[in-house]
């Protein structure tokens, strides 16, 4: 019985750091992060590989989502008005939502940043298989230097800090 209990210690410990492991990304660190194309809505034609020789943060974020509603005003109130006027390019995609529901969303939050729709996933599960906010800070030669799941605000001092440090590179 206690040899039993072992191995289902065992199984659980191995199943857990497996989960850690998967959870849901499809990108390294270091990588060159996978290329996309995208309007914004104003209008804007945002490809990741025109962006080479600038710093640029991915966002992925739902209108549903609890998280993302906190991380997308602090964005807008931290973040962007920091390095807007530099090297910087911030493309924020609401994963799964038309262009018609992102303008609703828009119109009443304002947002002063780029705001994307990816309906069906596409430019999403290049970088991920599930949760939001996700959040990819990319070189200016083209490679993944951050990435994250989730909000807080330790993360998104962080996230400015690898910004700052990845301008001056």
């Amino acid at each position: 019985m206690k040899r039993l209990t072992l191995i289902l210690l065992a199984l659980v410990l191995a199943t857990s750091l497996w989960a850690v492991e998967s959870d849901g990304d499809r990108t390294k660190k270091g990588q060159t992060a996978p290329d996309f194309k995208v309007m914004s809505l104003d209008g804007e034609l945002f490809k990741l590989s025109d962006m080479k020789g600038k710093v640029v943060l991915v966002n992925f974020f739902a209108t549903w989502c609890g998280p993302c509603m906190k991380e997308l005003p602090e964005l807008e109130k931290q973040l962007w008005p920091r390095f807007k006027n530099e090297n910087f390019k911030l493309i924020s995609i609401g994963r799964q939502h038309t262009v018609a529901e992102l303008k609703k969303f828009q119109s009443k939050k304002k947002f002063s940043f780029p705001i994307a729709a990816d309906p069906k996933r596409q430019i999403y599960s290049k970088y991920a298989e599930k949760y939001i906010p996700r959040n990819y800070i990319i070189n200016k030669e083209g490679k993944i230097i951050f990435q994250a799941k989730g909000f807080s605000q330790k993360e998104l001092n962080e996230m400015m800090e690898i910004i700052e440090k990845a301008l001056k590179e």
